[in-house]
């Protein structure tokens, strides 16, 4: 397999042309290929090297989120207009040999937070480390897990036009609650902008009003699909000449949702691609955001405890149909229950955000309660983690934690 972009691990993600952390429609693609060509792409953590493999929790608790995600491209397809759909066939995902091992965060809620960041407020950090197709923590006993590796970042460049719609929309949403810590959104940020290979004042006007990489848009982008690993297949819109596509934020594994907001098992890794091009395709089949054919593989867990939570939050406030709710207290019932043998809160919204739990919408009509789901595997426990009679007798290994900042 032709390696077409290789990175340097030990060397500043700003020195390294072939890295962006924005999007923006005139950042130059760092190679071509033709539809049909198969390649590597190796990228860097999402962080860009900012968080060791250590038990201090201060990186990050300091992390700067101006500058994630490092993303390896653009890369140009020969043929590709505004209008296609480009076919990106995920062949293979893997670790670099020079980084084999991972993190997890919990980001304190000054600073980025998470979908519990009420309850868990403080920086967190679990490391792990990985045996083949499993990964296993000093700061989380009694569980190993098959992880199913996979870009949480992959899309294409956008059009000006599209660019400006992303930053007109979510100015109005930023300005609905200016004050609000976490923020609303994530806005343009020039000063900290990694924009490839632009320089002088096309970079320092483009960086400007370069999209952060924060959220999934009609582009693709951070979408978080734990099950777009090998063998899946993704149809991009195409937006620029030449497609532009770029990727990075490799997880080792994920639950559904990421909900620790760094909640996968991040690392450096390779992305093995093949593209191809659907001409005309956005119109042939009214694409409006990426379509994704997931991999036939996935780690073949059999026994789930599954929490359900419904409209009614943690006050035991009434919502209309809402799903966000549903799952944050599917999420808080299946914490509470881990709580019971032995684990932390943390380290049970560690498990949760990195393990291959499934979250499901299970019921959205029936008046008023929207019901969600979360599938925890069983078998990833080295006890027996299901309900008895005789209560939780077999207990988590005490005396670890998540690490903390110190």
């Amino acid at each position: 397999m032709k390696t077409l972009i290789k990175v340097d691990i030990d060397a500043s993600p700003e020195s390294q042309d072939y890295l962006h952390n924005r999007w923006h429609p005139d950042i130059p693609m760092v190679a071509t290929v033709k539809p049909g060509d198969e390649f590597r792409v190796e990228c860097i953590d999402w962080t860009g090297g900012q968080i060791e493999n250590d038990d201090n929790a201060a990186d990050i608790d300091v992390v700067d989120l101006t500058k994630v995600h490092y993303l390896s491209g653009p890369i140009g397809v020969e043929g590709a207009q505004p209008g296609d759909l480009l076919e990106v066939d995920i062949l293979d995902v893997g670790v670099l040999e020079e980084s084999d091992w991972g993190f997890t965060g919990i980001f304190a809620r000054t600073n980025g937070g998470g979908f519990l960041t009420d309850h868990f407020p403080d920086a967190r950090k679990a490391c792990w480390d990985f045996h083949g197709i499993n990964a296993s923590s000093r700061h989380i006993p009694n569980v190993e897990f098959a992880g199913i590796m996979h870009p949480g970042l992959i899309g294409c460049l956008p059009s000006k036009e599209l660019l400006d719609t992303w930053n007109k929309r979510e100015k109005e949403l930023f300005d609905t609650d200016p004050e609000r810590t976490p923020p609303l959104c994530a806005l343009p940020y020039g000063d900290t902008a990694h924009m490839g290979r632009m320089e002088g004042s096309d970079r320092d006007n483009a960086a400007a009003e370069a999209a952060r990489t924060v959220p999934p848009r009609e582009h693709g982008g951070n979408c978080d699909i734990k099950n777009l690993t090998r063998g899946s297949k993704v149809y991009f819109p195409v937006y620029v000449d030449g497609g532009g596509l770029s990727m990075g934020d490799i997880h080792f594994s994920q639950g559904d949702g990421e909900i620790t907001f760094c909640g996968a098992i991040e690392m450096a890794g390779y992305l093995d691609i093949r593209v191809n091009l659907i001409k005309n395709g956005v119109e042939k089949y009214a694409v409006r955001n990426p379509l994704f054919l997931p991999s036939p593989l996935s780690p073949d867990y059999k026994r789930h405890v599954i929490f359900e939570g419904i409209s009614v939050d943690e006050e035991g406030k009434q919502h209309y149909m809402d799903p966000f709710v549903s799952y944050k207290m599917a999420c808080l019932n299946a914490i509470e229950y881990m709580k019971k043998f032995g684990y932390t809160g943390e380290q049970a919204y560690a498990i949760l955000g990195t393990a291959p739990v499934e979250g499901h919408i299970s019921g959205i009509v029936d008046i008023p309660n929207a019901c969600a789901t979360l599938w925890l595997p069983s078998e990833i426990f080295d006890f027996d983690i299901l309900p008895g009679a005789d209560g939780p007798s077999n207990m988590v290994t005490p005396g670890t934690d998540l690490a903390v900042v110190s």
